[in-house]
Formats: structure tokens, sequence, C-alpha cells
């Protein structure tokens, strides 16, 4: 399959502000009021990424993702729409997110999505999924698709 670059149906990127003072920076990444219903968190996570190490390519079955990319850090963040029924079926997009690039980045569920960190030290993300990891009580199947077990996957995490 052939992607073109553009924007996502259903993707959501936002600026993020610091409000930054002499103990350090406070950044609002997640307000109720913003969310949409369907992608409400139902949890949240921090992982630290380390240099030049890639996370994905996976999609998700049920799952939307929240992922907050303040710093530090700075990340290639790459997406695929895959969705056959979507209206932007077929695109990708690329962003670098994180301490220069401070964003939020809602995922809906079927959208391929992977990210790299291009820094030269440990980043730090976050995520607020509208579901719970291998759902209530851990007893569930999780929900990932993952593509970077799969050496004949379309989304490439290298330029």
């Amino acid at each position: 399959m052939k992607w073109t670059e553009g924007e996502i149906d259903g993707v959501l990127i936002q600026s993020v502000k610091k409000n930054v003072d002499s103990r350090g920076w406070l950044a609002e990444v997640f307000r109720s009021d913003e969310v949409a219903p369907d992608r409400m968190p139902a949890m949240g996570y921090i992982s630290v990424t380390h240099a030049g190490i890639t996370r994905g390519p996976h999609a998700h079955r049920d799952q939307s993702d929240y992922f907050g990319f303040l710093g530090p850090g700075r990340f290639l963040l790459r997406l695929w729409d895959n969705r056959k029924e979507s209206l932007t079926y077929g695109r990708t997009l690329n962003v670098v997110v994180g301490e220069d690039n401070p964003m939020t980045v809602s995922i809906p569920t079927g959208v391929v999505h992977g990210y790299k960190n291009v820094s030269n030290s440990d980043g730090l993300v976050f995520n607020c999924p509208n579901r719970l990891f291998a759902g209530e009580g851990r007893k569930e199947p999780i929900d990932d698709i993952r593509y970077e077990d799969d050496p004949e996957h379309l989304f490439s995490m290298e330029d």
C-alpha cells in the first residue's frame, strides 16, 4: 500500500502550554470538558523510552489512546489510518513531539501508531487510554494488534 501524508480523521493533536516559574513547570494535559465521551480515560500510565528505541507500531481493536509528550525527550510519532471505513484511509501522519513541542495526541480505535525516541537521553510519555489494560481485574485478552511482531507489516518506523 502507498501511504499519503496528511491529517487523519479523528486524530486530535493539541499543543500544551507549560506554565513556567522558579519552581519548574506545570501543564494541563487532560480536561474532561475537552475529551469526547467515547475517549474518556479509564486509566493512566507513564513510560520511559530509552534514546533511539521505538514502541510500536500497533493498533487497538477497541481502545483509543490519549498520549502526552511533554518532555523530557523528543519523539517521532507516526500514525497510519488503516481503517477501511475512514474518510482518510491510506493516510499517514508524522510529527515530532515532546520537550520542544509539547503535545497531547488523541488516537482513535484502529489507527496504527508508533513512536521513536529521537533524543540523546531517556524520554517520558504518559497515556490515558479509554479502556483498562487487559480489562477489569486484568482478566481479558490484551487489545493490541502488534505489527512490530510481524516482519511483513506495512508500517515502517524508519525513514
